[in-house]
């Protein structure tokens, strides 16, 4: 695999049971991304659980939005490439709000953006592949 095509897989980035391809047009325009170089990744994460606390299908409801969050996450760290944003409910306190966050290798990403293309990623089947959450 070229090194071009390295750097496209690197930037897809599973955002709950949504698979984001951050290598198309930036989601934050240049003036954004330069107010948005101090932020710390803690300070980023708990704007997810906010965001999650908020509407627990953001990246279903407002995939703009939470491709901006991925992004953002992506930004301040590299090696991740997956996060979950785990809302009880619509409205909760954004403490319980349970994140997290991993590395997958390009062949997993491949795969599950795959799957998204062909309608087949929904978030049972990204738990599988990914959080397992739900096995036990």
């Amino acid at each position: 695999m070229s090194p071009e095509r390295w750097w496209v897989l690197s930037m897809l980035f599973l955002l709950n049971d949504v698979v984001f391809d951050l290598d198309e047009a930036c989601p934050v325009t240049p003036g954004d991304a330069r107010r948005f170089e101090s932020l710390e990744l803690d300070y980023v994460l708990e704007l997810g659980c906010e965001l999650f606390a908020e509407d627990p299908l953001l990246h279903l409801n407002d995939p703009q939005r939470a491709r901006r969050l991925a992004w953002l996450i992506h930004d301040r760290s590299p090696e991740v490439n997956a996060a979950l944003f785990a809302a009880p409910a619509a409205g909760c306190d954004p403490t319980l709000v349970e994140p997290q966050f991993c590395a997958l290798p390009g062949a997993i990403m491949r795969q599950l953006k795959t799957r998204a293309a062909k309608g087949q990623l929904n978030a049972l089947a990204a738990d599988r592949a990914v959080w397992m959450r739900m096995a036990a």
